[in-house]
Order: C-alpha cells, then sequence, then structure tokens
C-alpha cells in the first residue's frame, strides 16, 4: 500500500498517513515557468495498490489538474490499482442542468478522473449522492455523520437539543444524524433568489427554547447558515450552532460568520483551512484523517467499507 499526496491538504495526507503508521510516498509535484504542472514519482510504485491524496478546492482547477496528472504517472509507472481519495469533490454543485444550455459539470469531471486511470474513488459527503453514477468505476462515498455526531454528544445536552435541516434538499443528511442522536428534526424553508444569495421564508417545527444545530455538507458564501440562525433565534431558539462538513468559506464568508447569530461553526478539515478560518474565534475543526485512514485500509484489505457507518 503506497501513498501519495497533492498539495491540496498536505496536512490531511499527512494526518492520514500517520494513522496508518505509513510513510507518504516520495514524489515531485511542481509547475514549470507558465504554471503547467509537471509530476514525478520517486519510489518504485509497479503492482501496488496506490492511494492518491487530492481535494479539488480551492484553487479548484489548478488542484484538479494536478489530481489529473498525478494519475497519469501512476498509471504510467505500473501501479497495480490507483484510488483518487477525494475529501472534498469540487464542481459536485453541478450534478444538473440548471437552466438551458449549461453544463454538467460534475459528470465532465468524473469522466476527465477515469480518464486518467483512477481504478476507484474514495470521497466524502458528496453534495449530490447521484454523482455516484456519474462513474463508471467504484466510488466509495464517506460519511461525516459518525465524527460528527460523537461531537455533538460530548458538547450538548440531548434534552432541548433540536437538529435543524438549512434547507429541504439537505433533509435526508440531518434526519441521519438526528436518528443517531434520538433527538427531533426541523426544517429551513427558503427560497434562493440567485446562486449564491438566499432568502429565509419560515420554519418548519417548534424551535421555542431549544438549542438548535444545524447541519449541512458544504457552507460557501455562509449565506444560507448566517440567514438560517437569524430566523431560529428570531423563532425563539436559545443558541445555534453549526456542523458543515467541507469548509469552502469564500470571500467574505469567514467575515460573516463571525458577526452572525451562529455561536460556532464547526467543520472538518477536508479543505485545509485559510489563514482566517485558523485565527477565527467563531471556527472550530474537526479531524477526519482517522475515518478516512480505516476506509483506505479497509479497501486495501479488501473489507467492507459500508460497516463503518452501521
Amino acid at each position: 500500500m503506497k501513498i501519495v499526496a497533492g498539495n491540496s491538504n498536505r496536512p490531511l495526507a499527512e494526518a492520514i498517513t500517520a494513522s496508518l503508521d505509513l510513510a507518504l510516498t516520495q514524489a515531485s509535484i511542481r509547475r514549470f515557468s507558465d504554471m503547467e504542472v509537471f509530476v514525478e514519482i520517486h519510489e518504485n510504485v509497479r503492482g501496488e495498490d496506490v492511494f492518491l491524496i487530492q481535494s479539488t478546492s480551492y484553487p479548484a482547477n489548478d488542484n484538479l489538474m494536478e489530481l489529473l496528472v498525478c494519475l497519469d504517472a501512476l498509471k504510467r509507472s505500473s501501479a497495480r490499482r490507483v484510488t483518487a481519495v477525494m475529501p472534498y469533490f469540487g464542481y459536485a454543485r453541478q450534478d444538473r442542468k440548471s437552466a438551458p444550455r449549461t453544463p454538467i459539470s460534475a459528470k465532465l469531471v468524473a469522466n476527465l478522473i477515469t480518464a486518467a486511470g483512477a481504478n476507484r474513488v474514495l470521497t466524502l459527503d458528496l453534495h449530490a449522492g447521484q454523482i455516484q453514477g456519474f462513474f463508471d468505476i467504484p466510488v466509495d462515498n464517506l460519511f461525516a455523520a459518525p465524527v460528527i455526531t460523537k461531537d455533538i454528544r460530548e458538547r450538548f445536552d440531548n434534552s432541548d437539543l433540536m437538529m435543524v435541516s438549512p434547507d429541504v434538499g439537505g433533509v435526508i443528511r440531518a434526519r441521519n444524524i438526528a436518528k443517531r442522536l434520538d433527538i427531533d428534526l426541523a426544517i429551513v424553508d427558503k427560497r434562493r433568489e440567485r446562486a449564491g444569495v438566499s432568502e429565509v421564508m419560515n420554519i418548519i417545527g417548534d424551535v421555542r427554547d431549544r438549542s438548535c444545530v444545524l447541519i449541512d455538507d458544504i457552507i460557501d458564501s455562509s449565506g444560507t447558515l448566517c440567514n438560517a440562525a437569524i430566523a431560529l433565534k428570531e423563532a425563539g431558539a436559545t443558541s445555534v450552532t453549526a456542523y458543515v462538513t467541507h469548509g469552502v468559506l469564500s470571500g467574505e464568508a469567514v467575515a460573516r460568520i463571525n458577526a452572525s447569530e451562529l455561536e460556532t461553526l464547526v467543520i472538518t478539515d477536508s479543505i485545509q483551512a485559510t489563514e482566517a478560518v485558523a485565527l477565527s474565534q467563531n471556527i472550530r475543526i474537526l479531524p477526519i484523517a482517522e475515518l478516512i485512514a480505516e476506509a483506505m485500509r479497509r479497501i486495501s484489505e479488501e473489507t467492507s467499507v459500508s460497516s463503518l457507518f452501521d
């Protein structure tokens, strides 16, 4: 079993290898003067089971190209099997035609990854489950729910806790965690006027005098969660905390979080934290390395991955 790390989230890759008691395979991933990606693997990987760790987070296109070139290098080095480990799968929000003459970019990215030489994909909390069907190779979609549930149990009293989905599309995710914790579920009904802008309409469920926990898979501009927090407070919630798997947090998102009604935003380290995120007193990071490492171990040993979430 060999592990190669791209440049998108080196600290996470190092934490995963430490959990597996392995060392990262020596490789050079650098840029030519015109920013072309160049990859050279410095160890023999012939006949090996190789895991390539690379999120396609910001800068998304650079990291995606790095992933593809690394896959090609490993395939041409005669690796027996190459698994693309993508803690954050970029372009996942473009999973359907949202309007006439628009692309389905998630399908395009799936085709590129397959053509580049990946034998399977391991990812975390896909934005849309149907993206697994875009691939003609096996896809293991892990869930951060066990990690999030454990943290909530350690920090909250279940007696007044209320799980909240920030939109109708995230109900299944929120219900799953609410079921694990045996608590009630509420839903924020919103209307999105245009991309990146959301307007909260009403709350489905009684949140008065409850400690509310918002659950989502991606936080980008943070508008949805900040608006949901305001609506929950206006509806009588005593406190609002948010747990989100992927902290994209682009633009002024961190500043909005710091000024919002959210007591705390908890994200995983699937995306490497920016300086603003690391310095924020309102954002806490949950490590996800052990979950991914255990899934990689099971894939390598050909044992069940789904049983991780039973």
